[in-house]
């Protein structure tokens, strides 16, 4: 698909410090909007203070008690990165602070689904807890609070998903978006949530003398930054100023490796070395070896790889879930064909894509749905739900979306104006889930694309590149890229910086399955070849000797061989100039 290029346009500032900085780097910045130096200082001084999060005190007095009279804890996770990622800190701090019986589960998603259902409260109550933390789940989950209330728990919700109508009626909530919350950043990720719950749990304890009291070693909250920084990523939560912070420290602790011995582990079988990762690493990496567990067998492994004492247990456990990375990419890789395939008979039958993109096939796999769905969407520039069948009668949906759709706005339309037609679903704007009976899936489709055809007018969306412009030719240094790599960490809605512009190809050539290696000068610039990358290329496409210029959309990068650091154009989209 041929995507239209657009450069961002930059604010206006008057700060001194910015006006300081190297032209690039300022340019960059002010396209994201950065007014001032402040936005990018990442010291933890500048996280926003928990005092204006919404339940913390109740929660607080809800762990003390449980604490003080050593009563039995359950942490109810997700099936994801950022659920592992928040059980773990969940279960190391608890029992830093002096809890002796910690347990966990996570719902096996073939069985019992996402969240605090009826159904994982009964097997939650075969272990006897008196109180029940949910961690990345729980807000909508009102049937199940009140089930794990009726076998004696008492529910500590913590979550950043968006709350329905009605909130469960647990004991405590922590959830920055539900209702009266002040708090400074909505875009916690669940990690990000459960971290200021402990963190203020751990400073009421201080307070109160109890570390020196019971002879225990307070914990440093920064040495659980690791999980933080990698739970955020991997969750694709916008960047906002406290998760830069939150993933900046992180991956500062990382590199330098203090981490969990799983972090550690995870990437090691991912062949990057830790003093040179950046935040992409955590989201590529990490995330989906860790993401494959729960996706194919049970997030629990993920979680043992995190909780592990030792760094050969951690290992040992890594390798397992780099074996179900590799699966899950061959299943996919099966299911991203067929979809193609029947999206190409589309075209060849004279019918449009719709503009809301809904797919089905009775053997694709549950646990893989969701990135078929991200896979679909970026390929064809439109809101895609992918559905699996859960083998009962019943389909699980996954879906994400595009700027400007915001995906669990659509499914509530749609669950108002046709009451019972959806199971269950939640999400955000740009990735969410549903459940509903097979039988209305084609009233689902039509539904879906109806809703989405009204918010886009009824016109095909453009698929749009937004860069940060051309480079003059001495920028392209491996100091530019050095230093553009300082100002990260880069992510959602807070981009990596990217350039445009017309080259020369000098040479081209497949590496790997399909992978274009490239040497390219720009147009009009007289000087070295520069080495280039471009990932995943159209085989039908290229190589082809008879194009000899192209315009890049590109990042600069910095590639490491052997110790030695050279300049590398990391290309994101080529077309062959006309």
């Amino acid at each position: 698909m041929i995507k239209k290029i657009r450069r961002r346009t930059p604010i206006n500032s008057e700060d001194e410090g910015l006006a300081a900085l190297p032209p690039l780097i300022r340019r960059v910045l002010l396209n994201r909007r950065v007014t001032d130096l402040v936005a990018v200082d990442y010291s933890l001084s500048n996280l926003q203070p928990p005092g204006a999060m919404g339940g913390l005190d109740a929660a607080v007095e809800l762990l003390f008690e449980a604490l003080t009279t050593q009563k039995r804890v359950c942490i109810l996770g997700d099936f994801d990165a950022d659920g592992a990622t928040s059980t773990a800190l969940a279960v190391r701090c608890l029992r830093a602070f002096g809890f002796q019986s910690v347990s966990y589960i996570v719902p096996n998603r073939f069985e019992y689904g996402y969240g605090l259902t009826t159904e994982i409260v009964e097997v939650i109550a075969t272990l006897s807890p008196d109180l029940l933390i949910t961690v990345d789940n729980g807000i909508a989950s009102l049937e199940g609070v009140v089930a794990a209330q009726r076998h004696g728990m008492k529910v500590l919700v913590t979550d950043h998903h968006l709350p329905g109508a009605t909130l469960p009626v647990a004991e405590a909530i922590v959830n920055p978006n539900q209702p009266g919350c002040n708090f400074g950043s909505k875009n916690l990720a669940g990690v990000g949530v459960i971290f200021y719950v402990m963190n203020a749990f751990r400073a009421y304890l201080r307070k109160l003398n109890w570390f020196v009291d019971h002879q225990l070693v307070e914990p440093r909250m920064a040495d659980y930054l690791d999980l933080v920084a990698l739970g955020t990523v991997a969750d694709v939560v916008p960047l906002d100023q406290n998760n830069r912070i939150l993933v900046d420290q992180g991956l500062r602790r990382i590199r330098a490796g203090h981490c969990a011995h799983g972090i550690r582990a995870l990437f090691e079988v991912g062949g990057r070395a830790l003093p040179r990762l950046s935040a992409t690493d955590l989201g590529f990496v990490a995330g989906p070896r860790l993401n494959a567990a729960g996706r194919l067998d049970d997030m629990s492994l993920g979680i043992r790889c995190l909780l592990a004492d030792t760094y050969n247990e951690a290992r040992q456990v890594a390798v397992e879930l780099d074996s179900l990375n590799r699966e899950r990419r061959a299943i996919e890789g099966s299911m991203q064909v067929e979809a193609i395939k029947y999206l190409d008979e589309l075209l060849l039958h004279n019918k449009p894509w719709p503009l809301g993109i809904c797919l089905y096939k009775d053997d694709w796999h549950q646990g893989v749905i969701g990135i078929l769905a991200s896979r679909i969407k970026d390929k064809l520039h439109r809101p895609t739900i992918i559905f699996a069948s859960s083998g009962d009668g019943t389909l699980k949906g996954s879906g994400r979306s595009i700027a400007g759709i915001h995906l669990r706005d659509v499914l509530d339309r749609i669950a108002t104006g046709s009451p019972g037609l959806l199971t269950k679903f939640g999400g955000h704007a740009m990735a969410a889930g549903l459940s509903l009976d097979e039988s209305k899936l084609e009233v689902f489709k039509v539904a879906f694309q109806t809703v989405v055809g009204e918010l886009l007018d009824g016109k095909a969306p453009e698929a749009e590149l937004l860069t940060d412009g051309g480079l003059e030719d001495d920028w392209f240094t491996l100091d530019s890229a050095r230093e553009l790599e300082s100002f990260g960490p880069w992510g959602q809605l807070f981009p990596e910086p990217c350039f445009d512009g017309a080259f020369r190809i000098i040479s081209q050539r497949i590496v790997g399955e399909k992978h274009l290696k490239l040497q390219v000068t720009p147009a009009e610039y007289s000087g070295v070849a520069l080495a280039a990358i471009a990932f995943n290329v159209d085989l039908d496409v290229w190589p082809n000797n008879d194009i000899q210029q192209a315009t890049l959309v590109y990042k600069l990068s910095v590639n490491e061989y052997r110790g030695e650091q050279t300049l590398q154009l990391m290309v994101d989209y080529l077309e062959p100039a006309v």
